[in-house]
C-alpha cells in the first residue's frame, strides 16, 4: 500500500500541474492509463469496506441531512484522543510532525472544490462558488487558506515530502483528488468535501490550544483558529445548498455522498490511527 500511495501522490503532482504541450502524448496517455487504472483499484477496494453503512443512508432529503451530520459524533475516527494530546501535551517537535504529515496530505480545497463543481445544478455551483472564493480569501492573497497553511509550517520549521509523509496521509489526499477529478464520483466528491466541513472545526480548536500553548504566533496559527470558525458556518451552507438541492433533484445520489463521506472519514481515521503509533500513544 505505501509504494502504492508514493507513486499515486506524485502522478497526481504531475497531473495538476499545469504543464506545455510536448511530442511525448502517446507516453502520457500509457502512462496516465496506468495510474489511473490502479487509483481506480485503490478507490473501489475503499468503497467496498463502506458500501454497507453508505447503503443504509435515507434517500429523502431530510433522512439523509440527519444521518449525515449524525457523523459529526459517530462517522469514523471522531472523538479521537491524538487531538487533545496535540492541545495538552505535544512537543514543539512532535507538533511540527504534525503539521508536516498534514501539509503532505493536504490536497488543496480550493482545486478540489473547483473540480467538483463542473456541470452541477444551478443552486449547489453557486455555493461551491461562494466556498471558493472564501477559499481564495475573496480576492485577497493574505487571506488564501492554502498559503496559512504553508506560513504555519514555516513557522514551526516543518520541511514535508512525498518520502517524508506517511503513507496514510498520502492516502488521504490520494482519495480526494480521485474522487474530485473523475466525474463518476462527484458525489462521493460532494460528501468528502463536506464532511471535512462538518468534522474540521472540532478538531481544529485542539490544534490551536496545542499551538498557543507552545508559542506559536497567532498570525502563523491563523489558519486552524481560521477553520475553527469558518467552517461551522461553510457546513451549514453546505449541506443545505449543496448536498440537499443535489438530493432533491437526484435522490439516488444519497448512497454516493454517504461513500464521500465515509471514505474521507476512513482515511482520517487511519491518519490518526498512525499519528498515535509514531508519538507512542495508546490506541483509542
Amino acid at each position: 500500500m505505501a509504494e502504492t500511495q508514493r507513486r499515486l501522490a506524485r502522478y497526481n503532482e504531475k497531473r495538476l500541474r499545469p504543464a506545455l504541450s510536448n511530442d511525448r502524448w502517446r507516453a502520457d496517455l500509457a502512462e496516465e492509463q496506468q495510474m489511473k487504472a490502479m487509483e481506480a483499484q485503490f478507490v473501489e477496494q475503499e468503497r467496498q469496506a463502506v458500501a454497507v453503512r453508505a447503503k443504509s443512508a435515507p434517500g429523502t432529503p431530510e433522512g439523509f441531512m440527519d444521518w449525515y451530520e449524525g457523523l459529526r459524533d459517530t462517522g469514523p475516527g471522531q472523538g479521537d484522543a491524538l487531538f487533545p494530546w496535540l492541545a495538552e501535551t505535544a512537543s514543539r517537535a512532535e507538533m511540527r510532525w504534525f503539521i508536516e504529515q498534514e501539509i503532505g496530505g493536504e490536497a488543496g480545497f480550493d482545486d478540489l472544490v473547483a473540480l467538483t463543481q463542473v456541470r452541477m445544478g444551478t443552486t449547489a455551483k453557486l455555493e461551491l462558488a461562494r466556498n471558493y472564493w472564501d477559499e481564495m480569501g475573496r480576492g485577497n492573497r493574505k487571506a488564501m487558506h492554502g498559503p496559512m497553511l504553508s506560513a504555519l509550517g514555516r513557522a514551526l520549521g516543518a520541511r514535508s515530502t512525498v518520502d517524508s509523509t506517511v503513507w496514510e496521509s498520502l492516502a488521504l489526499t490520494n482519495m480526494m483528488v480521485a474522487l474530485a477529478a473523475n466525474r463518476r464520483y462527484a458525489y462521493q466528491s460532494i460528501g468528502a468535501l463536506g464532511i471535512i466541513e462538518l468534522t474540521a472545526p472540532g478538531r481544529a480548536v485542539y490544534v490551536t490550544r496545542g499551538l498557543e500553548r507552545l508559542g506559536i504566533p497567532a498570525k502563523a496559527r491563523h489558519y486552524f483558529a481560521l477553520h475553527a470558525v469558518l467552517d461551522v458556518k461553510h457546513s451549514a451552507a453546505w449541506n443545505r445548498e449543496i448536498i440537499h438541492s443535489i438530493l432533491a433533484e437526484e435522490p439516488r445520489a444519497a448512497t454516493a455522498i454517504a461513500e464521500g463521506a465515509l471514505l474521507r472519514l476512513a482515511c482520517g481515521e487511519r491518519c490518526f490511527r498512525r499519528y498515535r503509533k509514531e508519538f507512542g500513544l495508546v490506541s483509542a
